[in-house]
């Protein structure tokens, strides 16, 4: 889906779910959380086929995969926990969507700290003692 289709089944949705809001509130939360899994479901290709062209060039310059991994992850916990707070906030449970960013930003922490602390370390060795 390229995004002119989005873009249009996102406008249509709205529209959709404007119209309904007024008879049945739950009802076009539905369809603003189905929109969005259906957007995002639509995206997974182009996703996959950036994922293997990362981990090619990382392959080809003798990153080790582990990081990569780690990178991957983290990118992954960012847009799904933004994407939960979103709908989350869709649904007006502000303070659940911010539950939902705090808990992903924990999570790339504690992701991040064994790589930070590599780097951490290969400065110190490079630093005359």
């Amino acid at each position: 889906m390229d995004i002119m289709q989005v873009v249009g089944f996102g406008i249509v949705a709205t529209v959709m779910a404007m119209v309904v809001k007024e008879q049945k509130p739950a009802f076009a939360f539905l369809i603003v959380m189905a929109t969005g899994v259906v957007i995002f479901l639509s995206i997974l290709d182009s996703l996959r086929s950036v994922i293997l062209m990362i981990e090619r060039l990382a392959y080809q310059s003798n990153v080790n995969m582990i990081f990569l991994g780690t990178v991957l992850k983290i990118i992954g916990i960012a847009y799904i926990a933004e994407f939960g707070a979103q709908i989350t906030k869709d649904a007006g449970q502000e303070g659940i969507a911010s539950k939902i960013e705090l808990a992903g930003k924990i999570l790339i922490l504690a992701l991040a700290v064994p790589i930070i602390s590599i780097v951490v370390e290969t400065v110190l060795k490079l630093m005359p003692s």
